[in-house]
């Protein structure tokens, strides 16, 4: 797997990562992660490929007070992005399947939207386990099949159109895992055999088509594959292409459902 699909993002991406994408995106998820887990105050939690914090700001918030959030991450333009939002977090740099922590050393671990670009997603999930105490709680989200998220399915497709599989794998990767079938078996062979999946329904929202273009290839791993003119012949296909997304005020808002898998470690 390349470095992009890893998805690997340049320091530039990951401001407007935070800026646009989280909003239009990943907030909306941090709560249901975070009631996933069951977080309440006092406890100890571990945010794996926190981004830019979006979920670690939400644990942090539901930990207090008394509690400690540790949100780890191998980008480190993500990480600089999350220290400066939230400088109380304990931010660390390290990789999802050697996690840098004795066993059973957080009360629950959670992650959402990176486990599909883990290297060795088995191992991953081994390591939040293995960190994981005696009665705490896992709770990972991951977003359902493309074909049920269309304003993406459609951005792939307009992808493939002007510039090949390679671009368009790019946006293909965050939905691996949007079989719910795959993820039960993932996380059963990982050791994980009571995960509780829940889908639930998500929505994609901004301000404008050009936005849309703009935070899908500036805040992401395109950024680096698509130069000026595919860009500019990218918003101009896409003004027409993705019309269908728009409001009469020009607001995209689509369907982005995702999962979530969910377990108790036996106490």
């Amino acid at each position: 797997m390349g470095e992009t699909l890893k998805g690997q993002v340049t320091r530039s991406a990951a401001d407007i990562y935070e800026e646009f994408f989280v909003p239009a995106l990943f907030q909306q998820w941090a709560p249901l992660v975070a009631d996933a887990a069951r977080l309440a105050p006092g406890q100890r939690v571990l945010d794996v490929a926190c981004g830019t914090g979006a979920l670690s700001r939400e644990a942090a918030k539901r930990v207090t007070p008394g509690g400690s959030t540790v949100g780890l991450d191998r980008n480190d333009g993500m990480l600089a992005v999350a220290r400066r939002r939230a400088p109380a977090v304990d931010w660390q740099s390290g990789r999802a399947e050697a996690l840098p922590f004795p066993d059973s050393s957080f009360d629950a671990v959670v992650s959402q939207f990176g486990l599909m670009f883990f290297e060795d997603r088995h191992a991953a999930l081994r390591e939040m386990w293995r960190v994981l105490k005696p009665g705490g709680r896992l709770a990972v989200a991951v977003w359902d099949a493309i074909e049920n998220s269309p304003g993406y399915a459609a951005m792939a497709a307009l992808l493939q159109r002007l510039f090949g599989q390679r671009i368009a794998g790019e946006l293909h990767a965050p939905f691996v895992l949007g079989d719910p079938r795959v993820l039960r078996a993932l996380f059963a062979e990982a050791g994980i055999a009571d995960a509780k999946i829940s889908t639930h329904a998500g929505t994609a929202r901004f301000p404008s088509i050009e936005s849309w273009v703009r935070t899908d290839v500036k805040g992401w791993t395109l950024a680096d594959l698509i130069d000026d003119d595919q860009y500019a012949l990218l918003l101009r296909e896409a003004t027409v292409t993705l019309r269908p997304y728009a409001g009469v005020s020009g607001e995209v808002a689509f369907d982005a459902p995702a999962h979530i898998a969910a377990a108790r470690k036996a106490g």
